[in-house]
């Protein structure tokens, strides 16, 4: 199995998911800073077969980067990616 995009998603088969974010916050602060929050995703470059269910939850989760090339991630249910 291959995809025509090195960055894509492809998935044979059923895929369900069940995400849920609650008072979640994400605060960079500085340059070139990231700080991200992901619940229930399929990321970039990932190759599926078969059936998925991906059931992700968060509750008050924060992330806080600060200062120059740093990165701060809450990331729950999350298949592939960096």
């Amino acid at each position: 199995m291959s995809s025509p995009n090195a960055q894509g998603v492809q998935i044979q088969g059923n895929t369900n998911i069940n995400a849920e974010n609650k008072n979640v916050a994400a605060v960079a602060v500085g340059e070139g800073n990231t700080a991200k929050n992901t619940t229930g995703a399929i990321k970039g470059g990932t190759q599926i077969q078969g059936n998925t269910t991906i059931k992700a939850k968060q509750t008050n989760a924060a992330a806080v980067a600060v200062g120059k090339n740093n990165t701060a991630a809450n990331e729950a249910g999350v298949i592939g990616g960096k």
